[in-house]
């Protein structure tokens, strides 16, 4: 089958690499020859061609996206002549916080207390509903941790406005959390889902530098809660392929923060460290085919990011556990170059293994 992607990043790249053995055909709409994903497949590019969307629909038996910013006026055009999955429904919930946070409420979702902004008198108001601290974000767009203000004291209220140029924005309170979690699942065309683990994440500045699966000292009753939201959402959304949920594991259970239609930075680890990768599982499921297992094929395995710069891949090439992932981008501060990630059988070879890894994390 002939898949067209939205985008040509590193998210389409992995996306091919694990359709090859699949026997599908690969496609990327993107703004230049130079992408992560041009050299994996048909590459239509903006600056060759006006109606690289078009041509990419011509060349394509399905549609998929690599992010929720993807405009869903062209989805939603595209769709009437292709089929497109994740739907119009999923893509546009999910690039809209507040849209997002009004689908937790309605299916009864625990997430944080929030409150739309549109000016400064609304950011006065939504501070005295909510309680500081709070985090007033954009209500599109941002991600790694742009388009985000932490508010502390009232006295911030008008550089946080300032910070946010006049767009829509969300306040949302301060979740007093023990640690970030996310859960990965895949929804195929026929209901079928599957689910990983749920895995432990640490930020810094608001980038993604390691996850560890499975999280440890999860109860099971924990999982299934997470699965359970999920599967909400799966199916109140119709959704087809890949959707995350980022959670806060708080002394109270957990608290949803936000959702991603598509595979996922805290899901890579499953390349080596699951039966099916997120990657695998999200072309199955756009395609028709039955879903693969996403049981551990370890005990331990995690995920590191590389951020900036590439760094001593020499260090990685010779740990007989880790496995390298670069995606054939140019170095720049705070850029995704690629990632590293681990497999083993204790505890303490993966916290050896990270360690060996230490010049690759802040």
């Amino acid at each position: 089958m002939k898949i067209g992607v939205l985008g040509a990043g590193q998210l389409g790249r992995m996306m091919a690499i694990s359709g090859y053995p699949l026997n599908h055909q690969f496609g990327f709409s993107g703004n230049s020859t130079d992408e992560p994903s041009a050299f994996l497949g048909h590459m239509f590019a903006l600056g060759d061609n006006k109606d690289n969307v078009e041509s990419l629909v011509s060349f394509a038996d399905v549609i998929t996206y690599e992010s929720e910013n993807t405009d869903v006026e062209i989805v939603k055009e595209i769709s009437k002549s292709i089929t497109v999955y994740p739907g119009e429904k999923s893509l546009f919930t999910t690039q809209h916080r507040g849209r997002e946070k009004a689908l937790f409420d309605q299916l009864g979702i625990p997430c944080a207390p929030y409150q739309m902004v549109n000016s400064k008198a609304d950011l006065t108001v939504a501070v005295e509903k909510v309680g500081l601290p709070a985090i007033l974000k954009t209500a599109t767009e941002g991600y790694d941790g742009k388009g985000q203000f932490l508010i502390r004291d009232e006295d911030q209220i008008i550089d946080a406005w300032q910070s946010m140029n006049g767009v829509e924005s969300i306040l949302e309170g301060f979740v007093n959390f023990k640690r970030e979690l996310s859960l990965i699942a895949v929804r195929g065309i026929n209901n079928d889902h599957r689910y990983y683990p749920l895995v432990e994440n640490t930020h810094h500045e608001g980038i993604l530098r390691l996850t560890i699966a499975p999280a440890q000292d999860i109860d099971p009753e924990v999982q299934k809660t997470a699965e359970h939201y999920m599967q909400t959402l799966l199916d109140e959304m119709d959704h087809v392929g890949v959707l995350t949920i980022e959670l806060f594991d708080t002394d109270n259970g957990l608290v949803v923060n936000e959702m991603a239609p598509r595979v996922h930075n805290s899901g890579h680890w499953s390349i080596e460290g699951a039966n099916t990768s997120q990657f695998e599982n999200h072309i199955r499921a756009i395609t028709g085919m039955p879903l693969g297992d996403t049981t551990p094929t370890h005990n331990f395995s995690a995920m590191v990011n590389i951020i900036s710069k590439i760094g001593p891949t020499d260090v990685v090439l010779n740990m007989p556990n880790a496995h390298l992932h670069l995606y054939d981008k140019t170095e720049r501060a705070d850029r995704k170059l690629g990632h590293i990630n681990i497999t083993a059988s204790t505890q303490a070879e993966l916290t050896s293994s990270i360690e060996k890894l230490k010049d690759f994390l802040p």
